[in-house]
């Protein structure tokens, strides 16, 4: 199981034209896509606001899909996938079983 990116995780693009490209997710979008700051994709369709026209920048947002991107590990600085850690905690009396996100490659628990 793989565990999915969510708004606030830093990444690298790691295929694609922007391959090499690091943002921050801002948004989730439907069918595994994700808008990501910082990462631009040049489309047919591009919108330019007001003050870019004048400033000679043209900005888009396009969506790029989860496969295409790794989540920077906040412990190693790399690029990792995201997987799914499952243990089991004691809350209320009960033991509860509780999925967490983890980088890969550390094996660090991610937020």
């Amino acid at each position: 199981m793989v565990a999915k990116i969510k708004s606030g995780d830093q990444v690298k693009v790691i295929r694609g034209k922007d391959r090499g490209k690091e943002g921050t997710v801002t948004r989730v979008l439907a069918n595994d896509r994700l808008i990501v700051e910082g990462v631009q994709i040049v489309k047919k369709h591009v919108r330019a606001t007001q003050q870019g026209q004048q400033a000679g920048i043209v900005s888009a947002e396009a969506p790029i899909h989860r496969s295409n991107v790794m989540l920077i590990d906040p412990e190693t600085k790399e690029p990792t996938r995201v997987g799914v850690a499952v243990k089991e905690e004691a809350r209320d009396g009960k033991v509860k079983v509780v999925r967490t996100r983890v980088a890969k490659k550390s094996g660090k628990e991610l937020a």
